[in-house]
């Protein structure tokens, strides 16, 4: 058995997503934690002071356009649903090892396969909204199932072909809404198809209560928080939970134990895009689109879920308000960019705080092996071989 490859995409996601599981250095992890979350204001107050903005002036933006009021609450709600199951089905695959980055493509193919069936069907009530949902959470496990596939058959590593399916995704999208697909004739007086779908009707739109202007719940936010509380109790007490687990620390362990660690390795990946493609249905039929499809749809919904995945640490309870305070600075964001702020400040924001909480167990274990005299490198945070190597 030949040992893992430092270059292998797959090796080093496992290597990551290992570094990032709380270790005994608790209490360190989380000074160093709270220490690069200052630098990481400090440096944004900074950035928007280069760019001739107040940083108190910019942060009461942020806080009126998401909290401050019923209509930025609602806002802020809407935004979380789709963050948190994204990131819920980066949880489930993570903790069986793999990682997938390919969620903004499954997101948007989850959007085409709702729009399709919302706009090809015509069911009663309820039921259709239960059939455009299920139909995107398939399409986004289906997409996701070809990486797992890929990799299974032909040794293709999961980092990149879910990354690379992404952009195939956008390209399906683009070529599926300016077809008959998805529209019943052409648009526009000049005759040409806007690069858009055709509404979905009204009994494929989620249900929401309470009224604008005051708080405003959509459906879609109950589906993530249940999904998010199901998937951590699934992963944490049941069985299956457990060789998940089990596959992700040791792969070979779990195959010396029985479990079938390509066959659960790819249904945890392809579970992973289904929840990512559930999320593509929850946008395209809830008031945070205008219900079309569009190959905008994602508007990087998918890039954010992975993201909250990783400040969370891959728990799916802890993703519930990590995922809040990301939709906080999305609907914030986008109040502050009326101001005249560029949008991208926000996303640079993003990044520093997302640096902020992943590289201190990184940080910790460099100090501890530094301070013991252990070469850093290679890592044995684990040792593992490939889940190729493991099943062969």
């Amino acid at each position: 058995m030949s040992a893992p490859s430092l270059m292998d995409p797959d090796d080093l996601g496992r290597r990551f997503l290992a570094r990032l599981r709380p270790g005994r250095d608790g209490w360190l992890t989380a000074s160093v934690t709270f220490g690069l979350v200052a630098v990481a204001l400090a440096v944004s107050a900074l950035l928007l002071m280069l760019t001739g903005a107040s940083p108190s002036a910019s942060l009461s933006a942020i806080w009126t356009g998401s909290l401050a009021t019923t209509t930025g609450w609602t806002t802020t709600l809407l935004n979380a649903a789709p963050l948190l199951l994204v990131a819920i089905g980066a949880c489930i695959c993570a903790s069986a090892g793999s990682f997938n980055i390919g969620q903004e493509g499954q997101v948007l193919v989850g959007g085409l396969f709702g729009a399709w069936v919302g706009l090809r069907l015509a069911l009663p009530g309820p039921t259709m909204v239960v059939v455009v949902m299920a139909a995107a959470a398939v399409g986004g496990g289906l997409w996701a199932a070809l990486s797992a596939l890929m990799s299974r058959f032909r040794g293709v590593n999961v980092v990149v072909s879910t990354l690379l399916m992404t952009f195939l995704a956008i390209q399906l999208v683009t070529f599926a809404v300016s077809s008959p697909w998805l529209q019943e004739s052409a648009q526009g007086s000049s005759g040409i198809a806007d690069a858009q779908s055709n509404p979905l009707p009204a009994s494929a739109l989620l249900a929401h209560f309470g009224q604008y202007p005051s708080l405003q719940l959509n459906a879609g936010l109950f589906i993530a928080l249940v999904a998010a509380v199901g998937v951590a109790l699934v992963l944490s007490r049941s069985r299956w939970g457990f060789r998940v687990r089990m596959v992700g620390l040791n792969p070979l362990a779990a195959k010396h134990t029985g479990v079938r660690v390509a066959a659960l390795g790819g249904f945890t990946l392809a579970l992973s895009g289904a929840f990512a493609g559930l999320a593509g249905g929850l946008l395209l039929a809830s008031p945070v689109s205008p219900n079309r499809l569009q190959p905008g749809l994602s508007d990087n919904v998918g890039w954010d879920g992975l993201l909250v995945a990783l400040v969370a640490r891959n728990r799916p309870l802890i993703a519930i308000p990590v995922a809040f305070g990301f939709a906080v600075l999305r609907a914030g964001g986008d109040f502050l960019s009326a101001t005249g702020v560029p949008y991208y400040l926000i996303d640079i924001v993003k990044a520093l705080l997302v640096l902020a909480f992943v590289a201190p167990p990184i940080l910790v274990d460099l100090f501890r092996r530094r301070r013991s005299g252990t070469p850093s490198t290679p890592s044995p945070l684990p040792v593992v071989p490939t889940k190729m190597e493991a099943v062969a």
